[in-house]
């Protein structure tokens, strides 16, 4: 199944797509829901980040050619850090790159949105808890993470987080093709086959050391080919069996 949040007659909603229709639903896809018979075509409405998270938790070094890449060796748990919330955005919104920044860069990945409450899971029932995948860019003003030594700020500024165009259940989250494109231009190209750690593996790891809630996302680590964007360039990140997100920077 495929869900949304879209905006349309001045109004945020729920929805599921089905072809190129969008079928509103009442409450939202964290719980039972039921569709309101309002309905409209995908291509007259304005797509949304498709959740709101309480929290964003992304990994490093979790592709193994990337871990080649930066001739590092491959860690032995998760490495897990926190983007703030409030720089998630939607497919077609802008990325602001930062006056006090240089170096801004993308980093494609796949992420994982919370269906239910999860706490001390393991990884053989992780899957559960998971709604389902959507494609994310975890933004980094690279020369702000190197001058801190941690990766707060350079993560988490405003608009570093889009995420999108829709939330897909029902498929392996562990053999998705990723890409990234940059001005039409291909610059990542792997499989989430190669990541070091599982969703389910992930998802069990996390929950250990904080209570994930409906909505939360785990953005999973991204593949080589890391590199600059700049103010005028388009940038979309594909992953297979879900979509495409595209933003532009300004």
């Amino acid at each position: 199944m495929v869900y949304l949040r879209f905006a349309t007659d001045g109004l945020n909603r729920y929805g599921i797509l089905e072809g190129k229709t969008v079928y509103e639903i009442t409450p939202n896809f964290f719980g039972g829901f039921k569709k309101t018979g309002e309905k409209f075509a995908l291509s007259k409405v304005k797509l949304l980040a498709p959740c709101r998270p309480g929290k964003v938790i992304s990994l490093g070094l979790n592709y193994r050619e990337h871990v080649k890449e930066m001739k590092m060796a491959a860690p032995l748990n998760p490495v897990i850090f926190l983007k703030a919330p409030s720089a998630v955005i939607g497919t077609g919104e802008a990325i602001i790159c930062p006056k006090i920044s240089n170096h801004v860069d993308f980093e494609a990945e796949l992420a994982i949105v919370i269906r239910k409450k999860a706490k001390n899971v393991s990884a053989k029932d992780a899957l559960e808890y998971v709604l389902g995948y959507t494609c994310f860019n975890d933004v980094t003003a690279r020369d702000l993470q190197r001058f801190d030594g941690q990766w707060a700020r350079a993560k988490s500024f405003d608009t570093f987080a889009p995420m999108g165009p829709w939330i897909v259940s029902g498929i392996d989250g562990d053999s998705l093709k990723i890409e990234t494109f940059l001005n039409g231009k291909k610059k990542q190209s792997s499989n989430t086959g190669d990541m070091v750690f599982s969703v389910a593996e992930i998802v069990s790891f996390v929950s250990e050391a904080m209570t994930l809630n409906p909505g939360d996302v785990i953005s999973t680590g991204t593949p080589p080919g890391v590199g600059p964007m700049k103010k005028g360039d388009k940038i979309k990140i594909k992953i297979g069996g879900i979509g495409e997100l595209v933003n532009t920077v300004v």
